[in-house]
């Protein structure tokens, strides 16, 4: 295998991986937003997808940085976003699940995601993937160490069309261990009019995710994950009430 510095992408990724807001805050609670940008460094011609398709929410997940941005200010909580497309690579897969890198998501082919040399995939990972998970990482390191409390949460969202098929749901809490932290979430979204359900529109895999599993439920810490269909997050109204509706459950 080739090393990762002879890959052709190298020097591409001059922007850091990752922004981190209120590192210092004294709130538990930790968000965390892996597909928070859709940008591709420009020598990569969008991985060879239009224009549209490159925006679509196979490239990151549409209002979920504005929500978790929002949702910082509210709580004067910590916020880790990252600053590329998950199409590059996945923050919220393990290392080498096969859809770390998708050469096809949803309907869509990726043709730069397609033969990509090992070299390339490695770079990628310790360029994009490891400097993000290691800082999410040390946040928690250090508030353990100190013997703070510490939930993790990411905020995501997703398309209200999948494959053809229109989902009705509204808004998703998923995990595995922290059932009853899910559940108080659950049951205080429940009082909105809205549609809610837990573990929907996906499953927490430990074999296909990563914030939760890793960083959460290995640790024996509070960790979920917050799906909100993506129509209902495109305005600043629409951004306003859902932070509203979270903030102090949260």
């Amino acid at each position: 295998m080739r090393a990762c510095t002879e890959s052709a992408e190298l020097g591409l990724y001059t922007e850091p991986a990752y922004t981190l807001s209120r590192e210092d805050s004294g709130h538990p609670l930790i968000l965390v937003c892996e597909h928070a940008s859709r940008f591709i460094p420009a020598g990569l011609n969008d991985l060879g997808l239009s224009r549209e398709a490159a925006r679509e929410h196979i490239a990151w997940d549409i209002g979920a940085l504005a929500l978790a941005e929002g949702l910082s200010r509210a709580l004067g909580a910590t916020l880790l976003a990252a600053n590329y497309s998950r199409l590059l690579v996945d923050l919220n897969r393990p290392r080498q699940a096969p859809d770390s890198i998708p050469a096809q998501s949803e309907i869509y082919q990726v043709p730069g995601n397609r033969d990509l040399d090992e070299a390339t995939r490695e770079y990628r990972r310790q360029t994009l993937f490891e400097p993000f998970h290691s800082r999410l990482t040390d946040l928690i390191d250090e508030r353990v160490a100190q013997g703070r409390p510490v939930r993790v949460v990411g905020i995501h969202s997703f398309t209200p069309v999948y494959h053809g098929q229109p989902r009705l749901l509204e808004v998703g809490v998923l995990y595995r261990e922290a059932r009853e932290y899910a559940q108080r979430l659950i049951d205080g979204l429940s009082q909105h009019p809205l549609k809610v359900a837990g573990n929907e529109p996906y499953k927490i895999n430990p074999l296909g995710d990563m914030t939760v599993p890793v960083h959460g439920d290995a640790r024996g810490l509070e960790s979920v994950l917050i799906e909100v269909r993506n129509d209902l997050l495109r305005t600043p109204e629409d951004i306003n009430r859902f932070t509203e509706y979270l903030a102090p459950l949260l």
